[in-house]
């Protein structure tokens, strides 16, 4: 088996997944977009990334951005 394939394999466990709606249903304000301009290179990194640590894109910058700025209040 590749290592690719054994990665993509433990990321589609199903205890391995969020989605979306998990992660919001606390929220009481709809999610909306955020949209920036990066580097392709960085992008296609930072996704490999995050899907290694079974994590989302979303989920990093949220953390990421919360830290730097805080939460409203």
């Amino acid at each position: 088996m590749s290592k690719y394939k054994q990665l993509i394999g433990e990321a589609r466990k199903p205890g391995n997944q969020k989605t979306r709606k998990q992660e919001s249903e606390a929220e009481a304000e709809p999610d909306v977009n955020l949209s920036i301009k990066v580097a392709a290179a960085r992008r296609r990194h930072w996704a490999a990334e995050a899907k290694r640590r079974g994590i989302t894109l979303t989920a990093a910058i949220t953390e990421a951005l919360s830290e730097r700025f805080g939460e409203p209040k």
